[in-house]
């Protein structure tokens, strides 16, 4: 993301104020104000006028049209670069593994602009990736937010083998193994990490909030690295 200070005027005020009303969302609007006000400059050409439902069904189209090598790479030349240059307005908040087989514009046939993605070993939801995403779904207006697992994730079969690991590597399977229950398969345990995420971020006052004004919808999605298919499983 390019610099929150670049994208964001908040004044000491109105900090303050976001602070002191994040345990009480129907508060949280009068201190953040509108978000023209948190905005430096006009956002690009708005990419996100539509509902959520819309906003979902135009991640599944283009995740159609990949699996169907059919895409259309939209939103790609230099003419687009320099449009979002001066804004952003995605539509989709993409919570997913850092994976490298996994990268949300590519499979989503999307470009420049059109999503907003956060990305770490597990896809896990933890303080820094709920805060980046109230960002993406409060500030820039993102519709639809999906936290996406994918098949053979190696950081939940890790969590499932239950092995010492290195360094910092361990905070991460910490993070998973609320989701791991007995007798589960890997996909079970992925969609299970994927439902976990989901519930972190429906905790969270800014999102929850957005959810019940019926400005955002949250999802889960299973990547299949076979197939290329993304299928929603919550």
């Amino acid at each position: 993301m390019r610099g929150i200070e670049n994208n964001l005027n908040v004044s000491r005020r109105n900090l303050l104020k976001f602070g002191a009303v994040a345990a009480g969302t129907a508060a949280l609007t009068v201190g953040l104000g509108t978000k023209a006000n948190w905005l430096k400059e006009k956002p690009a050409i708005a990419g996100n006028h539509m509902s959520p439902d819309e906003a979902l069904n135009q991640l599944l189209e283009g995740n159609k049209r990949f699996i169907e090598n059919k895409r259309k790479n939209p939103n790609q030349s230099m003419g687009r670069i320099q449009e979002v240059a001066q804004g952003q307005t995605p539509f989709a908040a993409i919570l997913s593994c850092a994976d490298s087989r996994v990268p949300s514009e590519i499979i989503f046939d999307q470009g420049f602009g059109d999503l907003f993605v956060v990305r770490n070993a597990g896809n896990i939801a933890t303080p820094e990736e709920i805060g980046s995403l109230e960002f993406g779904t409060l500030v820039l207006g993102a519709k639809v937010l999906m936290v996406i697992g994918h098949k053979n994730c190696g950081a939940v079969q890790a969590t499932i083998d239950g092995n010492a690991v290195p360094g910092k590597i361990g905070s991460i399977l910490d993070a998973i193994k609320p989701a791991i229950k007995m007798n589960q398969t890997l996909e079970e345990s992925i969609i299970s990490n994927v439902k976990l995420g989901i519930s972190r971020l429906q905790a969270s006052p800014v999102i929850s909030q957005l959810i019940k004004e019926a400005k955002l919808k949250i999802v889960g999605g299973y990547y299949n690295l076979d197939t290329g298919m993304v299928k929603v499983v919550a």
